[in-house]
């Protein structure tokens, strides 16, 4: 049975996710305001994380993308699954708007872990109910769970942008930064009426990328590559190069989760890239730098709305399918 709007429903958020938390509660769907909580770090860097009102027989959210710092957020969230636990939710779900650790999601090689399934485990043992996570880097790891996940894309938040300024794009080339990733990159063309373009690149070490290879036509054509996270942006920058040595006109990237991690902002702001579009599954806190050289050339979209819908459609008991009719595929 189908609860009554908000009612029995508490939503917190991870200390350095207040400002995405806020715009959730804030989105049509929600309107009510963010519950209170405090994380506290003592003298030792432990953590004691405070929940300051009755949470007892309520639905609990929790908003917190394990992003940079990654341990100290992901034993945060851990944290808060055991307070609210202990303090008789009736639910607890997790929001990881971002979820990190999800690139060691199989072994490559020989002695090496697959922590994005040791993470899983460690949600699940923490005694969470349920997950809502946005363009996980690999669909798989839904797998890892033994507790339902709602995997959410951002496509529709992506749409409603670019239809708003497509006349703007004029003839315009979806490219896919790499082979994992066509099968978001057609379903964008195909949304967007747009042509396809293929990047074949090669992986030189951990940091290094090289693009080699392009399989289709950019000439004269305005370019988006979309990708579901922009880390050290040395893929795009170097797909950005190669379609412009192609005769792409301008080039603009596009991600979910906007990490920028050293050297991204010097690459970001190169003058072969036109804008930057990202989402604010992470902080803002992690990204002020790369916002201000950037500048106008940067775009951040949210989310909000997005896990606003779906917080409220589990909270009541209802599907959640209808969120996924303008998707672009997930990326393997």
């Amino acid at each position: 049975m189908a609860t009554n709007g908000t009612s029995g429903l508490a939503i917190f958020a991870g200390r350095n996710n207040k400002l995405l938390a806020e715009r959730i509660c804030s989105s049509p769907a929600i309107n009510q305001p963010l519950s209170i909580s405090k994380t506290e770090v003592f003298p030792d860097k432990e953590l004691i994380v405070r929940i300051d009102e009755d949470v007892r027989g309520k639905d609990c959210y929790i908003i917190l993308s394990t992003c940079q710092p990654v341990n100290d957020n992901l034993v945060e969230l851990l944290i808060f699954i055991d307070c609210l636990r202990r303090a008789s939710a009736k639910q607890i779900v997790c929001v990881i708007p971002y979820y990190g650790y999800a690139r060691q999601d199989r072994k490559e090689q020989g002695r090496v872990p697959i922590s994005a399934k040791l993470v899983a485990n460690m949600v699940t043992a923490a005694k969470a109910d349920r997950v809502i996570t946005i363009d996980l880097h690999a669909a798989q790891i839904q797998g890892f769970f033994d507790i339902p996940v709602d995997h959410l894309h951002a496509t529709p938040v992506f749409l409603d942008y670019f239809e708003s300024i497509r006349d703007e794009l004029g003839d315009l080339c979806l490219v896919s930064p790499d082979v994992g990733n066509v099968k978001v990159a057609e379903g964008f063309a195909n949304l967007l009426d747009a042509d396809l373009a293929i990047i074949n690149k090669k992986r030189i070490n951990g940091s290094e990328i090289k693009s080699s290879q392009i399989i289709g036509d950019v000439k004269g054509k305005n370019v988006l590559m979309f990708d579901d996270m922009i880390s050290t942006a040395g893929t795009i920058l170097g797909a950005a190069k190669l379609v412009k040595e192609n005769g792409a006109k301008e080039v603009t990237v596009a991600a979910t989760h906007p990490l920028f991690a050293h050297p991204a902002v010097d690459r970001l702001a190169d003058d072969i890239i036109s804008r930057v579009v990202c989402t604010d599954t992470i902080p803002a806190g992690n990204r002020l730098d790369v916002i201000e050289k950037l500048g106008n050339k940067y775009v951040e979209l949210s989310v909000s709305n997005l896990i606003g819908e779906a917080i409220m459609r589990v909270h009541e008991n209802r599907s959640i399918s209808e969120l996924f009719l303008r998707t672009a595929g997930v990326k393997r």
